[in-house]
């Protein structure tokens, strides 16, 4: 006779079920959903934090909107071994809840800000020094580990910085876009006293501004469509904001610098017309900084940067020092980007008054925050 007697460790295990939390995942273009999944573990060298605020990010939207194009659609990402569906969410700040064995620079109960990217450390840019370029670059709320659009969040403990005391977690939320425009401006040939056009006014175009201010920028020029994000740029410290669908942007810089030109300009855009506008109202030997993620392959004037021996380079996300010095210059009171948020939601109205508003209206946001733990 076939014995059925289980014994009670059995049971017990048989029962026993793996706890389960709300995620906002990513399944393809146009399709975002709260969905309900495992709650991750933290393991031996790892952190566990209960996310806070997460931004909603241009790249977010693209990949809402035309994606995958980070997201790994079919093959696993190379350093995370994740594909498609993943949890969204880069830009976010949190609570520690676990630390696994270790670790010792973070503990339970402590804030702290999320570094995102991931890098392999053993390719020829990783080797001299550039991770941020790394070919086989990834993102936490991209390419694995989960994001932060989540009850939870797990990953290796070297992407959790500790917060200091003064700095809301709000505002904590918003040092990985500062992040790159505080990159940026350090690539950049900036010294202070020169002229500078920014196109573009969103947060990154709007955090280049607060940098430069810091760092002493002369005359300030923003480029951007949209009201809303002019006056966000003057309140912030652009000394002049100009409107590319009612002015000639290029004459308007002219006049500005005694028809010299801008010294350093920013293309946090990334619009065909308004690159080749800038060109034009760059100076002799000055030099465009391509910050903008493009989705089409632009024309570019070459011959306008040959003849005016204009520089053109591009500055990809921000190294671990400028990630560090955001912290610093938050703490310190120098920076103050809070005014930046303009909505904050939950996380089930993350498609509805996240993705689907920033799509469908632009011009009335500047950063998004999903409140992850409210209910």
């Amino acid at each position: 006779m076939l014995n059925t007697t289980l014994d009670t460790s059995t049971v017990r295990a048989t029962l026993k079920t793996t706890p389960s939390m709300e995620a906002v995942r990513f399944h393809g273009r146009n399709d975002i959903r709260v969905e309900i999944i495992d709650e991750p573990v933290c393991g031996k060298g790892q952190v566990k934090i209960r996310p806070a605020f997460v931004g909603l990010c241009g790249s977010d939207i693209h990949e809402y909107t035309a994606g995958p194009v980070l997201v790994p659609k079919e093959e696993p990402h190379k350093l995370t071994g994740r594909s498609c569906p993943v949890t969204l969410g880069h830009e976010f700040s949190g609570i520690v809840e676990e630390v696994g064995e270790g670790v010792t620079h973070v503990s339970p109960g402590q804030r702290v800000v999320v570094r995102p990217t991931i890098f392999d450390r053993k390719c020829t840019a990783c080797k001299r020094g550039y991770e941020h370029c790394c070919e086989n670059i990834g993102f936490i709320g991209l390419s694995g580990y989960g994001g932060g659009l989540a009850k939870y969040h797990v990953a290796p403990a070297e992407h959790f910085y500790p917060l200091p005391d003064n700095v809301a977690l709000e505002a904590a939320a918003l040092i990985e876009p500062m992040a790159v425009a505080w990159h940026a401006v350090n690539l950049s040939p900036f010294k202070m006293g020169n002229n500078v056009l920014i196109v573009g006014g969103g947060p990154v175009g709007i955090g280049i501004v607060q940098v430069l201010k810091l760092q002493g920028a002369e005359n300030i020029m923003v480029s951007e469509l949209y009201e809303k994000r002019r006056n966000f740029a003057i309140e912030y410290g652009a000394t002049h904001a100009f409107d590319p669908g009612q002015e000639d942007v290029t004459q308007k810089v002219l006049e500005v610098t005694d028809s010299v030109g801008a010294d350093v300009i920013f293309d946090a855009a990334g619009v065909e017309k308004a690159l080749n506008g800038a060109i034009g109202a760059c100076c002799t030997h000055g030099t465009i900084i391509n910050v903008a993620v493009w989705e089409k392959r632009p024309a570019i004037q070459v011959n306008d940067l040959m003849y005016n021996e204009v520089s053109y380079t591009g500055s990809a996300l921000y190294d671990e020092g400028s990630f560090q010095a955001v912290i610093k210059a938050l703490g310190y009171g120098q920076l103050k980007p809070e005014k930046m948020i303009t909505s904050k939601i939950k996380l089930k109205e993350t498609v509805e008054k996240g993705f689907e508003a920033l799509v469908k209206d632009r011009e009335a946001h500047c950063k998004i925050l999903v409140d992850v733990q409210a209910s």
